[in-house]
């Protein structure tokens, strides 16, 4: 996706506690050379969001959320998330059957299911059809 995207991806070393970061200015994504292959799909997917977004440099709460959001919408297939949600809940467990980071599956509840009673919707739009990505999950 960084490539269609425009987009070069580097690993890097870089200081304990890091992750990764997006270049605006160089075009150019760069992850931890220590992260692990979930941690650097997490990586990329949010510093795309952060291309995606046109964000520049900088930690802003506003941002940082708009890209976790982005990186969840981009590696969590709902109908998955769905079927493996009603076996275990336990977003580690989800995390690990789906090749994320038990993050980016926290992300996608906070910013991308809408529960109302014992029904989750994903992916609401507006105007007809709004709710047509639906799952019950319990």
């Amino acid at each position: 996706m960084a490539a269609r995207a425009g987009l070069e991806v580097h690993a890097i070393d870089m200081p304990e506690g890091d992750l990764g970061y997006y270049a605006a200015d160089e075009q150019r994504i760069y992850f931890n050379l220590i992260c692990t292959p979930d941690e650097r799909r997490a990586v990329i997917a949010h510093e795309l969001g952060h291309h995606h977004y046109g964000h520049a440099c900088g930690d802003h709460p506003p941002n940082e959320r708009q890209a976790d959001a982005y990186a969840a919408t981009l590696l969590v297939a709902p109908d998955l998330y769905a079927e493996l949600e009603q076996i275990n809940s336990h977003a580690e467990w989800i995390a690990e059957e789906m090749g994320v980071t038990p993050e980016v599956i926290l992300d996608y509840r906070t910013y991308c299911l809408q529960r109302l009673g014992r029904v989750t919707y994903t992916r609401a739009r507006m105007g007809v059809g709004q709710w047509l990505h639906r799952g019950l999950l319990a």
